[in-house]
């Protein structure tokens, strides 16, 4: 039985960069749907979530196996350059690798994510209608602000 005794989390720093495009492959890909190809995450709409990442208000965590160092999830917030100035919240980022969801990491990420940044107001989550990962976020708070067809925007006030 894989614990939270058999992974541990760390800040991501400047040099994941290429971590978090694998995790935001991983978000792009739900499971049960046939994967998109790898160059959908370089579209401007998802790219905006890594590309150059390490700016000063850039925060979050990553997941990693203790035996074999491997990599298990990532939860990041960005503010898109756009909005820099503080006109909206940041956005959260999430992925868990398949083969290692249900089993508390996106739990452990979200939960350490939220204590490491107490004074944010509020965050914006962009997730599959037909997530399991929409009732996760609603055991943190966060509540359906704009329903689409497929898929919804969470907010959660902090």
């Amino acid at each position: 039985m894989f614990t939270a005794a058999d992974y541990e989390l760390r800040p991501l720093t400047a040099q994941d960069e290429p971590l978090l495009w694998e995790m935001l492959y991983q978000a792009l890909s739900p499971p049960g749907v046939e994967a998109p190809a790898r160059e959908i995450i370089r579209r401007p709409e998802y790219a905006r979530f890594v590309e150059g990442w390490g700016r000063p208000t850039d925060c979050g965590y990553v997941a990693h196996d203790k035996n074999e160092a491997t990599l298990l999830g990532a939860v990041w917030l960005r503010t898109p350059v756009e909005i820099q100035a503080g006109d909206a919240p940041p956005e959260l980022a999430f992925a868990v690798k398949e083969g290692h969801r249900q089993r508390g990491i996106g739990a452990s990420l979200l939960t350490q994510l939220v204590r490491a940044n107490p004074g944010l107001s509020a965050v914006l989550l962009h997730v599959g209608a037909k997530s399991s990962a929409v009732r996760l976020f609603e055991k943190f708070g966060f509540e359906i602000a704009s329903p689409e067809a497929r898929s919804v925007v969470m907010r959660r006030a902090i």
